[in-house]
C-alpha cells in the first residue's frame, strides 16, 4: 500500500528547475518541474560522475547534468543514448497544488 507524503507546494519548485529533498544517510532526491508543470523525481546524482542533477538545465522532460552534459530522461531516470546509466526514480504526484511522494520509496531508495 502506498503512503503518500506531502513534500512541498508545486510553486516551491521553479518552472524548468528543481528542489532538493534531503534524506539522512541516503542520496538527496531532486524534484523537477517542467515548463508544462509536470513533476518528476530522481536521485540528485548523475550516473556518470555523480554530478548534482538538481543544478542542471531542464529541457522538456530531460535534465542535462551540469558537469559533463549527460542528459537524463526524467520519466525513466535513464541516460539518453549514447550515454548509459540510470538515476533511481521516485513516484510523485500533484494534488491540489501539493507535491506528494511515496514514503516507502523515499526510505528504500527509489526504483532503478
Amino acid at each position: 500500500m502506498t503512503t503518500w507524503k506531502i513534500i512541498c507546494e508545486l510553486n516551491d519548485i521553479p518552472r524548468q528547475g528543481a528542489r532538493i529533498l534531503q534524506r539522512a544517510g541516503m542520496d538527496d532526491v531532486a524534484i523537477f518541474r517542467t515548463a508544462e508543470n509536470q513533476v518528476f523525481a530522481v536521485t540528485d546524482r548523475c550516473p556518470h560522475k555523480g554530478g548534482p542533477l538538481s543544478q542542471g538545465m531542464v529541457v522538456g522532460d530531460k535534465v542535462a547534468c551540469p558537469l559533463h552534459n549527460w542528459h537524463i530522461d526524467l520519466r525513466s531516470g535513464e541516460a539518453v543514448a549514447p550515454d548509459q546509466g540510470c538515476a533511481a526514480r521516485f513516484q510523485v504526484r500533484v494534488e491540489q497544488g501539493q507535491v506528494l511522494m511515496d514514503e516507502t520509496e523515499l526510505r528504500c531508495g527509489g526504483k532503478a
